[in-house]
């Protein structure tokens, strides 16, 4: 087989990714996949991206964006978001009070990076119900 030199810079961008999650460092002291798996639920996902889609939303129109989210579930997912500096909450003093939440410059830079995967994931998609199928064979 042979190998272009985009194949070997791909190969040994691989190379660094593994060594850096290899033995010598458990995954419960790593710092990235604390935040990978911060990212990475369901819902942060979903917030992340109605957020991206929009300048900034309320809580129950952000609800209503992400199907199946229960209001105690979106309520975490923003604190942890807005923790991580990838939100920022604006509350308005009036009466009702009323609080927008919006995407930082570091969450949009994110979206940008799930968009990426999401491309992976639409052009790979095939090929992944294919290996299942096969799977369920075996």
């Amino acid at each position: 087989m042979k190998v272009t030199n985009g194949e070997t810079a791909q190969l040994g961008t691989i190379e660094k990714v593994v060594n850096h999650f290899s033995d010598n460092r458990p995954t419960k002291d790593c710092p990235v996949t604390d935040v990978l798996c911060r990212i990475s639920d369901k819902w942060t996902m979903h917030a992340i991206i109605s957020l991206g889609k929009a300048e900034k939303l309320r809580f129950t129109e952000l609800k209503k964006k992400i199907e199946g989210i229960s209001q105690r579930m979106l309520t975490v997912t923003l604190r942890t978001l807005e923790e991580d500096g990838f939100v920022t909450r604006t509350i308005y003093p009036q009466i009702p009070p009323r609080v927008e939440y919006a995407l930082t410059p570091l969450g949009r830079s994110l979206v940008a990076q799930i968009m990426s995967l999401s491309n992976w994931a639409s052009e790979n998609m095939e090929e992944v119900f294919k290996a299942r199928e096969r799977f369920k064979l075996n």
